[in-house]
């Protein structure tokens, strides 16, 4: 559809006027600055109800659910309020809500459910955003529909008034670089406080555009008292056209909330990350509504083939090198998510429609959203969801005309062998034991780099057929079938998820071990191993090997006497196998099927088998419960909440560790667990204990090179204690150092960057933070 022909040219067209020449750079503005307002709030109060659920990756998805729920809500509410024939009606209805909703302010996260459930967080997460902030978002979120509808009548019988879907560039614009700017300025330079004090000022500022536009509208007619004039009306949207849109706007939204969880599940649970997917979303509408778009559609139909099925192969092995998955994951993504909000915009309406075309692609952007959040985690084991929006999204591709010729046809039976090939050949390896110990154990890149190598005529067969949509997507399911085959492992003997993330449980053979190993995985991350054989089962393994700091740490204060243990981080519940008859042992543990499989015999017996004793848990963000634990209890406190190599930040700043300090007897230890692959969290931690005056000690460990694989595991903590006395057992071990001092800012309970502990991570080069 041409620009040209999204409605006649109508109405009484007004000689120009100097103030002509401002009403659009006024709308522009207006609709520029709600935009960013609307996503700029998102990670902020996301990031404010983070801490109250664990840190869980799964926190911003769910928040996603809420806002577009949200969004939708202003769209119909826009939609509606279009039904009003006078436009001066309308802009003062708007301007009730607007002041209405600044009640609000300043935005907080308010208490009025309490503490949410561990075993039913989402329904706590949604009412409690839309107690907070449900009102603010959704008025704000109907403005740039609103006020697009109303230049379209300001504006009637001129060029521009008949696509003011241009204005919906701006939009996104706005909503692009105020999500770029969050993590790049406003988290590293602003407290949360701040950020909630700023986002009201500017919400201030913003009611006050508002009235100047509604002096514009009021004004725009040479004859004060005549309404501007309705816009013609078109042909109604047909049905099956409202379902195209509503699935072209389904898939770019569950894929966006797919490739979130992707990437912060293995890095952190953290806006800079959050961002990404989201502003990669935004900037695709900036592109589909342009009237001339940076990127044609011919490109994008190129490109979006050859990214998406390199990335249905890649997003099967967590064990790849993750910025390569990371590069094709988010190029995959947006080219995907471009061809469709492209295919949209080259069918938009009408502008008389423009309000329920935006309903349409909102409704489909919860659609997707509430799939990829709310619905899949209850149908599928594992993270089924992100690959199969991946293939499902090939059926968008134009299918072609006719049958296929003898070389397309040749190139299907080619993508079929290339497809069984990785399967055929995972099953010879898993039937000859040495390959297995190669392939899975010693090397664990070798088996996803054969797959790629052995799927690469699949990808090459799917881009030639790229214009036969049907088609290609049967190759990309083929392929896609192939490596989750192979990327699931041949060795998963349990698989199940929560709103915390996906855990599993695999059953890897080491004779040095006695024969079986039951091996716990959250993402990529193991969080613990047991031997099965009873000469083994209760030797703690991994990170809780005697050898390494946390279980020095073990030994050392239960040397001193009874013990009162506490261990914020069940996993597989390793810590038990130090509990003796005398002492007192509780974990802290926010999922409770985590719970329930370390207390499971069929899988690990630390807790049921090996601890002399009962063994507490207590569900919850630990925060929260050790907060009600009696003060000055404890001998031992280990900090070693993690899902996958995600953070929980709370549980690292100034304020958290005061408290953990605050549970300790005089001579008792916290030890925190920081190692990390992605982020460099230890300087904040020492910055941290600076910043208390509390004594502290350093320690890394490294796997030995004769060790069996799981026995142990490469481990850094930080050790500290109320008092002197509490370090003097650990200092006469000279593995124990004392860190050097930090120009890091500590993370506190109203600041965090976790964008500089990823800069300093891959750029080790110590620099002062803002």
């Amino acid at each position: 559809m041409s620009e040209t022909s999204l409605g006649p040219e109508v109405g009484y067209a007004a000689p120009r006027r100097s103030s002509d020449r401002l009403t659009p750079l006024l709308f522009a503005l207006a609709i520029f600055t709600s935009a960013a307002l609307v996503f700029g709030v998102q990670p902020m109060v996301t990031k404010l109800v983070l801490p109250m659920l664990g840190g869980s990756p799964s926190v911003w998805n769910t928040a996603m659910v809420f806002f577009q729920t949200a969004l939708l809500a202003g769209y119909g509410y826009a939609h509606l309020l279009q039904r009003i024939r006078s436009i001066k009606l309308q802009v003062g209805l708007h301007l009730v809500l607007l002041v209405a909703a600044a009640l609000f302010l300043p935005l907080r996260i308010n208490g009025w459910l309490g503490d949410p459930d561990p075993s039913a967080p989402i329904g706590w997460l949604l009412v409690t955003l839309t107690l907070s902030v449900g009102a603010p978002f959704a008025v704000l979120s109907a403005t740039a529909p609103l006020l697009q509808a109303w230049y379209a009548r300001v504006r009637v019988g001129q060029a521009e008034g008949q696509n003011p879907y241009v204005l919906y560039a701006a939009s996104n614009l706005g909503s692009f670089l105020a999500l770029l700017s969050y993590p790049v300025l406003i988290e590293p330079l602003a407290t949360l406080s701040g950020q909630r004090w700023g986002w009201s000022v500017g919400y201030g500022i913003f009611v006050l555009m508002i009235v100047g536009l509604a002096a514009v509208v009021w004004s725009r007619r040479l004859d004060r008292s005549t309404e501007p004039a309705p816009l013609p009306t078109s042909t109604p949207i047909p049905w099956a056209e409202k379902i195209r849109f509503v699935l072209l706007a389904a898939a770019p939204s569950s894929l966006m909330l797919g490739v979130t969880a992707h990437l912060s599940t293995d890095v952190a649970s953290a806006p800079f990350l959050w961002v990404i997917p989201l502003a990669l979303y935004l900037l695709t509408f900036v592109i589909a509504f342009q009237a001339r778009p940076w990127i044609p559609l011919p490109i994008t139909l190129v490109l979006s083939a050859a990214l998406g099925a390199m990335c249905a192969v890649v997003v099967a092995f967590r064990s790849i090198e993750w910025t390569l998955a990371f590069g094709v994951s988010l190029l995959a993504f947006f080219f995907l998510t471009l061809m469709c909000h492209q295919l949209m915009a080259a069918r938009r309406p009408p502008p008389d429609r423009l309000t329920e075309f935006y309903l349409l692609m909102s409704l489909g952007g919860v659609i997707g959203g509430a799939f990829t959040a709310l619905v899949a985690p209850l149908l599928f084991d594992m993270v089924w969801e992100y690959p199969l929006v991946l293939v499902l999204v090939g059926l968008f591709r134009p299918w072609g005309k006719g049958g296929l010729t003898s070389y397309q046809t040749m190139a299907v039976i080619l993508a079929i062998v290339s497809s069984a090939a990785p399967v055929l050949v995972s099953i010879a390896l898993n039937a000859d034991d040495y390959a297995r110990t190669i392939f899975y154990a010693k090397s664990p890149l070798m088996m996803p780099q054969l797959t790629i190598l052995l799927l690469l005529p699949a990808v090459i067969c799917a881009f030639l057929l790229r214009d036969r949509g049907l088609v290609f997507t049967g190759i990309v399911l083929l392929m896609t079938l192939s490596a989750q085959w192979v990327g699931r492992g041949h060795d998963t003997s349990f698989s199940d998820r929560s709103f915390f993330g996906v855990v599993r449980i695999a059953n890897v053979p080491d004779p040095r071990l006695g024969g079986d190993v039951h091996v716990l995985t959250h993402g990529t991350t193991y969080h613990g191993a047991q031997a099965r054989n009873p000469l083994f089962a209760c030797t703690a393994r991994m990170y809780y090997a005697a050898t390494t700091p946390i279980g020095q740490s073990a030994l050392i204060v239960g040397r001193r006497g009874p013990a009162n243990i506490g261990v914020v981080g069940l996993g597989t519940g390793a810590m038990a196998a130090y509990k003796r008859a005398e002492d007192r042992m509780t974990f802290f543990e926010i999922d409770p099927m985590v719970d329930r499989l370390a207390r499971d015999p069929d899988w690990f017996t630390y807790i049921s088998g090996c601890a002399q004793g009962p063994v507490r848990t207590v569900l919850g963000d630990a925060r929260l419960t050790l907060a009600n634990e009696p003060v000055g209890s404890y001998d031992l406190l280990v900090i070693d909440a993690f899902s996958s190599d995600a953070v929980p930040t709370h549980l690292l700043t100034v304020e958290a560790i005061d408290g953990y300090l605050q549970q300790l007897k005089p001579t008792g230890v916290v030890v925190l667990h920081l190692s990390n692959r992605n982020l460099d969290i230890t300087l904040p931690a020492i910055a941290a204990a600076q910043a208390l005056g509390r004594p502290k000690l350093h320690q890394v460990t490294y796997q030995g090179p004769s060790t069996p694989d799981l026995a142990e595991a490469s481990t850094e903590v930080l050790i500290l204690s109320p008092t002197e006395q509490g370090l003097e057992d650990f200092r006469s071990d000279p593995r124990w150092i004392d860190p050097a001092d930090t120009d890091v800012a500590a993370w506190t309970d109203d600041y965090v960057n976790l964008f500089g502990a990823m800069r300093r991570r891959y750029q080790p080069v110590a620099a002062p933070e803002a």
